[in-house]
């Protein structure tokens, strides 16, 4: 039997309900919770105005143990499954969606790396986040003219290692990480590279170049690979390391499920604003905003489409599971990842942005911030961009196609 257990919902449990929670994983759950309740949440307002690296945060996460979430129990991990996973990135996507992102690519980071390292690599990995907690961060992007260009970071062999020159951009998490994850071109081998680098290693360095209209506290900006020396015990692939299919699914719909915390905090927020200081239109002929039809229609609509994009992002991270015990096609997977990634980025980013007009102008006082909604909304929802998932939701059902394993399908 499953139960479910504690929750940051609040009001929004009838819209959205709380997922169910294996009776062994209780207890986590219900620490995990209080902890966003009391340390992240009340944090995410000053993280964003400062755009600083949410480290206090972080640690409260590392504390109660959550990096050892996706580890399997053999291996003295939680075993959380990618469904419980991206309920995690929805429940801090409502309390902090930078905190949120940060913690969503060590997730996604230590399932790919179990699955294409050497034994030996996922031992030196294992112990360093079952002793330290160690948090793992990314360095992949590269600026080319494409998104998908890489091979401006190069290596070549070094001793016992490589020496890895470049820069990369959009490094989710590398500020704060314990061990950063990099990817080369060896321009001897000519292949790809991909080594972890412990904190502290020489020749690393990070520009502070992270000024975006959102997700401010992610801290994604550059870094800089100046002769960096890798070690061979953290280096990650094997020349039969196979990538997993279903990943860049699996990175889309953790996207979804943050996209969709944040709109369910932005109703949330704006529900408790009405209540509390909208004053009610003359011709609505009210006494108060809540009794405002109109405002009430508006709630309704965008509460619904809310939960309509949240139950399609649950069933795709459901999917992704079912996929790895062979029950469904990778297809089967990537339509509702698409179709989930257009719903909830509709939902949120209405959520942050027509809600206003049911507030009144008094919202727009910065003491409120309720414009962060619409901001983190609006930057995570350029990831993947909306348009092509229709387009390729619609050559699936107009000529059967199915999308083949890439970076962004």
């Amino acid at each position: 039997m499953r139960h479910s257990c504690g929750n940051v919902f609040g009001g929004l449990r009838s819209l959205v309900p709380v997922c169910s929670i294996p009776p062994a994983l209780e207890a986590f759950f219900r620490t995990l919770r209080d902890v966003i309740r009391s340390e992240i949440t009340p944090r995410a307002a000053e993280n964003d105005r400062l755009g600083r690296y949410p480290r206090a945060s972080i640690q409260a996460l590392k504390n109660c143990g959550l990096m050892k979430a996706p580890l399997p129990v053999a291996l003295g991990g939680l075993g959380l499954s990618q469904a419980l996973s991206q309920e995690i990135f929805l429940e801090l996507g409502m309390a902090d969606p930078s905190v949120a992102q940060i913690y969503k690519v060590h997730d996604d980071a230590v399932r790919e790396l179990l699955s294409v390292a050497t034994p030996e690599m996922c031992r030196h990995l294992v112990e360093r986040i079952c002793t330290d907690q160690a948090m793992i961060g990314m360095a992949l992007a590269e600026n080319g003219k494409r998104a998908v260009d890489f091979g401006h970071v190069v290596s070549r062999p070094e001793g016992e290692g490589h020496l890895i020159d470049g820069r990369k951009i959009y490094a989710t998490g590398a500020v704060g990480a314990d061990l950063l994850l990099v990817s080369s071109y060896d321009v001897v081998a000519q292949t790809m590279r991909l080594d972890l680098l412990p904190a502290g290693t020489p020749g690393v360095s990070f520009e502070e170049d992270w000024n975006r209209l959102g997700q401010r506290a992610t801290e994604s900006g550059s870094v800089i690979l100046d002769r960096v020396q890798t070690r061979p015990e953290w280096s990650v692939l094997t020349a039969q390391s196979a990538p997993q299919v279903h990943a860049p699914l699996r990175y889309q719909n953790g996207f979804s499920m943050i996209l969709v915390g944040i709109g369910l905090t932005a109703l949330e927020a704006a529900a408790a604003f009405v209540r509390e200081h909208s004053r009610p239109w003359a011709s609505a002929g009210v006494n108060e905003a809540a009794d405002d039809l109109l405002v009430r229609r508006l709630f309704g609509e965008i509460g619904a489409e809310l939960a309509a994009a949240c139950a399609s992002a649950r069933t795709a991270a459901g999917l992704l599971d079912v996929f790895e015990r062979g029950g469904c096609s990778r297809t089967d997977v990537a339509i509702p990842v698409y179709a989930a990634r257009s719903s909830v980025s509709r939902a949120s980013l209405r959520a942050g942005s027509d809600l206003m007009s049911a507030l009144g102008a008094r919202v727009t006082d910065a003491r409120y911030g309720f414009d962060r909604y619409w901001r983190d909304a609006r930057t995570l929802s350029l990831h993947d961009p909306v348009e092509w998932k229709h387009e390729e939701i619609g050559r699936h059902l107009l000529t059967g196609w199915d999308p083949a394993p890439g970076l962004y399908q």
